[in-house]
């Protein structure tokens, strides 16, 4: 008996030891900063672009964009990350946000709750499931970011639940505290869903679905939102690769804006957009950007123009990859709007023009 009570203890301490050894959370620290000089041709008085822009928002000066260091844990079964940052992307983005969360850029924690860990469920401040673009420069095809991307959620708050049955499909589902906002509006009780449905049939080809509907609205003036972002990005060739995205969106209209005995009406806009990336080796790079922004209502981009918001743009950038950890790129983009709604020396005119520069260093 004292031989097998020996044998079990001796084989549980081993089990112990090796669990402990295999359960050792795998900790990574990472980095990213994007220093920056941007000269607008309108010469904003100000020196601040637009007010739907969110990245690189400082004319002629040099700037930090973002800022950020980053610890995330991998626990096997469970899993979590901390982000702080600073710079004018942080200040711009989360001006409404309580001055204790302006900083934060992720935190969250979340658990697996199947044994082949394809099924988790994370809670917190996390990136948005919607979009091809991060907040992160050296992770995009270009420089400065899309309007689509400007004018959709970088982050979200809340809980969410993410599936991943193989190397083909995944799908995610989640409740939000609002349209990207850490903390609920005042006087808000709807809470926000989102899905995701990502496809990768090759290597090569990724296919997107995502979602939003929600309502970001004290409830005495409720607008329920509806909003689509789908997109493809395709690697052509080993050089040459291509993102085809749209978004579409819809808001019930302001309640003091309907008639007496209408009923309420929808708000559309919507956005496509294509952009061509050229490697010509591992150093050296570029990408052409073709978009189109419509949001003739101003649901999301309230216009100067009575018109609304009707915006066509392009961009060229050029990369020089200096290190593995260090990208530095130059910009030109032209944005052109149906009717004068850029400000330039107090006048309305149709057209800004932007040059930019960034350096960006990415550790580790």
């Amino acid at each position: 008996m004292k031989k097998l009570i020996l044998t079990i203890v001796i084989s549980f301490s081993a089990f112990c030891a090796t669990a402990q050894e295999t359960n050792k959370p795998v900790i990574n620290i990472s980095g990213h900063a994007d220093i920056y000089y941007g000269f607008d041709f309108n010469r904003p008085f100000s020196n601040e672009r637009p007010d739907f822009l969110f990245n690189h928002t400082r004319h002629n000066e040099v700037n930090l964009n973002l800022g950020l260091i980053q610890a995330d844990i991998d626990g096997g079964f469970y899993r979590g990350s901390l982000g702080l940052m600073v710079g004018t992307y942080a200040q711009y983005n989360l001006a409404a946000e309580q001055d204790l969360l302006k900083n934060v850029f992720e935190a969250y924690a979340g658990v697996a709750i199947d044994k082949e860990r394809k099924l988790w469920i994370d809670a917190g401040i996390f990136a948005s499931h919607i979009g091809f673009e991060s907040a992160i420069s050296s992770e995009n095809f270009t420089l400065t970011r899309s309007l689509l991307a400007e004018n959709s959620p970088y982050f979200l708050s809340g809980a969410k639940i993410t599936y991943t049955p193989n190397s083909k499909w995944e799908f995610e589902a989640g409740v939000f505290n609002g349209w990207q906002r850490i903390q609920r509006l005042s006087g808000n009780t709807s809470p926000a869903l989102g899905t995701r449905v990502t496809h990768t049939p090759t290597e090569n080809l990724t296919l997107n679905w995502s979602t939003f509907i929600g309502n970001d609205f004290p409830q005495e003036d409720k607008r329920m939102r509806y909003f689509n972002n789908l997109y493809a990005q395709m690697q052509l060739s080993q050089k040459v690769a291509l993102i085809l995205g749209f978004d579409y969106g819809s808001q019930q209209e302001a309640i003091e804006s309907v008639q007496a005995g209408a009923s309420r009406g929808l708000e559309h806009w919507y956005t496509p957009i294509g952009i061509l990336r050229v490697d010509f080796n591992e150093n050296w790079g570029m990408a052409f950007r073709g978009e189109y922004y419509q949001d003739q209502n101003g649901v999301i981009i309230e216009a100067n123009s009575p018109d609304g918001f009707r915006a066509t743009g392009y961009s060229i950038n050029l990369d020089r990859k200096i290190s593995q950890n260090v990208l530095f790129r130059i910009e030109a983009r032209q944005l052109q709007n149906s009717t004068p709604n850029f400000l330039q020396e107090g006048q309305l005119v149709r057209g800004n023009f932007l040059l930019i520069g960034s350096l960006a260093i990415t550790l580790p």
